[in-house]
């Protein structure tokens, strides 16, 4: 059973990565990350997702624990600010949610990298 959800889970991360580049074109105005308030979306993601590895990780030693769980907290985050702004009478944008789930991939994907591993 754990086998079927890690990989439904890497399909999930493949499909989030690979969205952008199929529906966003990567030139000219188009680009998600070229206007201002996507890239401030960006940002929290980048915030929510560090906090959220950071979080997994110290907890369970675990880095694909951390890394879906950083990953996660990035889209709640999104999906949570755009919910809190379609109540107060504004737009549910999904790209502002996509920009945040971005955001949340690049830093839980570059983490692991920086972290040292340890002699067991």
């Amino acid at each position: 059973v754990t086998v079927n959800i890690v990989a439904m889970i890497k399909k999930l991360v493949f499909v989030i990565l690979l969205y952008p580049l199929i529906y966003f074109p990567l030139h000219g105005q188009d680009f998600i990350l070229q206007e201002q308030d996507k890239q401030l979306h960006f940002g929290a993601g980048m915030i929510t997702s560090g906090l959220g590895y950071t979080w997994s990780f110290n907890k369970h030693q675990d880095k694909k624990k951390a890394l879906i769980t950083g990953i996660a907290t990035s889209i709640v985050a999104g999906i949570a600010k755009e919910t809190f702004d379609s109540i107060r009478g504004g737009d549910f944008d999904e790209r502002d949610i996509l920009a945040t789930t971005l955001g949340g991939i690049t830093v839980s994907v570059t983490i692991p990298l920086f972290k040292k591993k340890h002699k067991q």
